[in-house]
């Protein structure tokens, strides 16, 4: 027998009841407006995702002549192609936003890193999540002069008043992972930084060096070119800070394949990790719980990036009033056998 019942449209109300907020709460986790903590807004979206609730964003955006389309550009460096998708931070931050708009009723556009003007100024959207904005960086200044609501993954190293970002509290992970290794018995701990014309490495060595003149330690730091081959580059400078004398007892990558790097350079130098030295990255890349030894690793949540970034988008797009234009996300810290010191027994030997 068949059943009589016909399939209705979930409703705000629904999502409301289920999830156990109003309805204005609702609007406005979906929407990333309002002052919601971070779990009302996650029961909210599990809620509407558990009723097949799509939120009509998209059919508002269409009655006001817009296209319920967002972008995700990616870092342009003319046409020279970046492999974007292979690098686990950036393949998770598009997968995040995708399902963060679909979500909210939109769809997510990712768009391409080599640059064409006729691309950036034509393209249907309503707005633009841009992902480390550069100091000379054209994909942004035809974004500007489009005037598409922008949201900037990462603080621009030229700032504009009204600019819209979200971005890592690199302070609060540097302590995390400086304080992990001082505990582990580092006392020379070194940073690997790459020359780049974004954010990224200037606020990592701002909060290294900062944390190492609050606890009185050296700043050990060897700059290397990030193009185009930043992998012999950074092998190359791990390999001048262990040439040091006295070495460091540590190292720190802010790259994802720095803990690759790291661990080549130490056993070009006959070094065991972490007997002799220990070793740390920033990365996503989940290779490495199963390196030898396994690597500790600084997450940056490009899932909670994306979330966030998704969220501020559209409460530009609709213009909506009291919200944070700037958002801090906080890193998370995976401890691996690479940042145990030496297991000493009870008679002081190792």
């Amino acid at each position: 027998m068949r059943s009589s019942r016909v399939w209705q449209r979930p409703t705000l109300g629904a999502v409301a009841e289920r999830a156990g907020v109003s309805t204005a709460t609702v609007s406005n986790a979906l929407n990333g407006t309002g002052r919601l903590s971070e779990p009302t807004r996650q029961r909210v979206l599990s809620a509407a995702r558990e009723l097949g609730y799509v939120h009509a964003s998209t059919a508002r955006a269409l009655a006001r002549g817009g296209t319920g389309v967002l972008g995700l550009t990616m870092t342009a460096y003319g046409d020279l192609p970046v492999p974007y998708t292979e690098i686990p931070y950036y393949a998770q931050l598009a997968l995040g936003a995708i399902s963060a708009a679909h979500e909210r009723g939109y769809l997510l556009m990712v768009m391409p890193s080599s640059l064409s003007p006729w691309m950036w100024l034509n393209t249907p959207m309503d707005g633009v999540i841009h992902v480390d904005p550069r100091a000379d960086d054209p994909v942004r200044s035809l974004l500007r002069e489009r005037g598409v609501p922008m949201v900037c993954d990462g603080r621009p190293p030229q700032p504009h008043w009204g600019d819209v970002w979200v971005d890592i509290d690199y302070d609060a992970g540097l302590r995390l992972l400086l304080d992990h290794l001082t505990e582990a018995g580092a006392r020379r701990i070194a940073l690997s930084q790459p020359l780049h014309d974004n954010e990224y490495p200037r606020l990592i060595g701002r909060a290294y060096a900062s944390w190492c003149a609050e606890h009185d330690l050296p700043t050990l730091v060897e700059e290397y070119a990030s193009l185009p081959d930043y992998f012999t580059a950074e092998r190359d400078a791990v390999s001048r800070l262990l040439n040091r004398d006295p070495r460091p007892d540590a190292v720190i990558g802010i790259y994802s394949d720095s803990g690759h790097n790291i661990l080549a350079a130490a056993r070009h130098h006959g070094l065991r990790v972490p007997q002799d030295l220990l070793v740390a990255c920033i990365s996503e890349d989940p290779d490495y719980a199963a390196t030898t030894p396994p690597v500790t690793t600084l997450s940056l949540r490009p899932d909670r990036v994306s979330d966030e970034a998704v969220d501020l988008l559209i409460a530009l797009i609709n213009a909506r009033t009291c919200v944070d234009r700037h958002r801090l996300v906080q890193p998370v810290l995976a401890p691996r056998r690479s940042t145990r010191g030496p297991v000493r027994r009870g008679n002081g030997t190792l």
